[in-house]
């Protein structure tokens, strides 16, 4: 499956799985002021989103994307206090460093490198982290409105149009008589867990706390990697490891549950 035509398949089955939920959970009456809002979370927090991931994936390599990642939450913080959604705080920003520093330990000395031949991808996963960055910042608003299953049906409606146009006909030349059991395993799993709950999470989230502690835990997910690798031994526990965990879990302590006196921007 090409990197698009894979988008189209999780946008689209995602959006009738999100439907499905609205049958069971009531949904909310949106507003006609909202639509333009909604439409742009679409744009960026679905279609730009993922678009420039997995593409970008297609051309760069899984160490070189886990570093860009990195630079998610921190893009965040800065977008929601550039259009004011969040107040500033040096312990925030602390903790975003933190957890940046521990993520750039797990990842750094393994075997990624940047060079011309990545370069595309990962100025692609760059502008995908800037695009999670806007939909973080701009979603929440909507969230104080409407529930969240509301929201995220809406935001992959929207999502679908620029994703169909653009992959739509890669989608078309997949060939499925090819797939075995491993492949379905595989395709199900993206669908349901890493895009259908890790957005319906996502969103709920989003509903309760700040977009910067949503990013904040993006630096868990090489950590969660390394559990996983240790787990089935396929990578060995060191002082590296012990130390990025430290930085990690102290990074989201400060910016998901330490209460400092805040210097509100004006």
């Amino acid at each position: 499956i090409q990197a698009f035509g894979f988008i189209f398949i999780r946008v689209a089955a995602a959006l009738v799985l999100f439907a499905g939920l609205t049958l069971i959970v009531k949904t909310d009456k949106i507003e006609w002021d909202d639509f333009p809002r909604l439409i742009f979370c679409g744009i960026f927090g679905v279609a730009v989103n993922q678009l420039f991931f997995f593409k970008g994936l297609a051309l760069s390599t899984p160490m070189n994307a886990s570093l860009m990642m990195v630079t998610t939450p921190i893009l965040v913080i800065l977008i929601a206090i550039i259009a004011k959604k969040e107040a500033f705080s040096w312990v925030k920003v602390a903790g975003i460093l933190l957890g940046a520093t521990g993520a750039l330990l797990l990842v750094v000395g393994k075997n990624f490198n940047f060079s011309s031949q990545t370069a595309l991808g990962d100025f692609f996963i760059f502008l995908n982290a800037v695009s999670y960055g806007i939909y973080l910042t701009i979603v929440k608003p909507l969230l104080l409105k409407y529930k969240a299953t509301t929201i995220i049906t809406w935001v992959f409606f929207f999502g679908l149009f620029p994703v169909s146009f653009i992959g739509f006909q890669e989608f078309s030349q997949i060939q499925w008589a090819s797939f075995g059991m491993y492949q379905w395993a595989t395709l199900v799993f993206v669908v349901i867990g890493v895009t259908f709950f890790a957005y319906l999470f996502n969103i709920y989230a989003l509903s309760k706390v700040n977009p910067s502690v949503v990013g904040i835990y993006i630096y868990m997910q090489p950590l969660l990697a390394a559990f996983f690798a240790l787990y089935f031994q396929a990578d060995k526990l060191d002082l590296i490891k012990i130390v990025s965990a430290l930085f990690i879990f102290l990074g989201v302590y400060l910016v998901s549950f330490y209460k400092p006196s805040q210097l509100k921007i004006t």
